[in-house]
């Protein structure tokens, strides 16, 4: 049971690159250049402070967990509800003609280490309700660790826009220092507002974008548990594999369903 590939997700790259265009095409288009935004100094301002404000606010390990959930935004997970279902089903099938011992082969194959870890425990012959309170608390944990990792980019989008301002007050008295110079306090006054802009812009179109991904992400993968824990204790209940199919299609994504019901 090869596990599938992780693939670039198109719509995280693709509505970052939407937005950086609508941006900066924007501004083309109302006679500015891109040099007008280039500043190497507001971006250290901007990503310095707001990291900065992000490690006092965060626990180390959350911190890195996030960052690394955080990466896996620009890439889409394989896993299917659907695949999934299936797997479940001819699991059952077999269970119910050769016992569940003869799925051990298989389940020592499964790539998911949640799917895996319910299939060994079913097999080892544990009590279906303990088997329901491990898996359970499990699922239950790890959207907990999703929601506390989302909170790394939450609060680096709420930090940033904060920060741009500093960053353009800290322009700003630079450009007082030079007040008798009329020509250089126009160029001094548009230049430090550009933090202000890298602030808002990295909040709301990346920090708290990539928030609501993993959330919505967490929010998939724990289904797709509810998913194998409902099917593994079918087959541990010994639900006949249409039965069984009949109450896992309420996890399967509307899409796969069909007019007037049908699946």
């Amino acid at each position: 049971m090869p596990k599938p590939r992780s693939k670039p997700d198109l719509a995280t790259i693709g509505g970052l690159l939407l937005a950086l265009v609508g941006i900066v095409g924007g501004l083309l288009l109302e006679g500015g250049q891109i040099k007008d935004i280039v500043q190497i100094t507001a971006a250290i301002i901007v990503l310095g402070g707001t990291f900065g404000a992000v490690m006092v606010n965060t626990p180390l390990a959350t911190l890195k967990a996030g960052l690394v959930r955080g990466g896996r935004v620009w890439f889409e997970d394989p896993a299917s509800p659907q695949e999934r279902l299936e797997t479940l089903i001819s699991f059952a099938a077999k269970a119910r003609r050769n016992g569940l011992v003869s799925l051990e082969t298989e389940a020592a194959s499964i790539e998911d280490a949640f799917f895996r870890k319910a299939m060994t425990i079913a097999i080892d012959g544990a009590d279906l309700q303990d088997l329901q309170r491990i898996l359970e608390l499990e699922i239950d944990l790890e959207r907990e660790r999703a929601e506390q990792e989302a909170k790394v980019f939450e609060s680096a989008g709420g930090y940033a826009p904060t920060i741009g301002i500093i960053g353009a007050v800290l322009g700003l008295i630079q450009v007082m220092k030079n007040l008798s110079n009329v020509a250089e306090v126009g160029h001094g006054i548009a230049v430090s507002f550009v933090a202000t802009v890298y602030g808002v812009a990295l909040a709301n179109i990346l920090f708290l974008p990539a928030a609501n991904k993993i959330k919505a992400r967490a929010h998939d993968e724990s289904q797709l548990r509810e998913l194998t824990l409902h099917g593994v204790v079918g087959i541990v209940e010994g639900l006949n594999p249409k039965i069984l199919r009949l109450k896992l299609e309420a996890f399967a994504p509307p899409a796969t369903a069909r007019p007037g019901g049908e699946r």
